[in-house]
């Protein structure tokens, strides 16, 4: 392993292609830590070079966002909305892990 700064788009399309080699790697081991200091630069290569631009430049996070739609938490409505939606969340981690079965 040899860890460096990524500073180009070529290095950065290399170090995704080696930590998909390296996903499935074990904690603890060579290859696993390769794959945490890879996902580290890569952060932060993304972090300098990618930047998101808000729909609504009001909207900083998801709770803002959902406090804008619902109001602040509590609301009957906000509260529905949250439970169906990790109610789906949870349905689609079930569904991939019966997949790998």
């Amino acid at each position: 392993m040899d860890p460096k700064l990524i500073k180009s788009e070529k290095e950065y399309q290399s170090a995704l292609e080696r930590l998909d080699q390296l996903f499935n790697a074990k904690i603890g081991t060579e290859e696993g830590d390769e794959a945490d200091v890879l996902a580290l630069l890569i952060d932060e290569y993304e972090k300098n070079n990618f930047s998101i631009q808000a729909i609504d430049e009001n909207i900083k996070t998801f709770s803002s966002h959902l406090d804008k739609r619902y109001g602040k938490g509590g609301s009957k409505d906000r509260t529905e909305f949250e439970i169906k939606a990790k109610a789906f969340a949870i349905g689609e981690i079930i569904k991939e892990e019966s997949l790998q079965i």
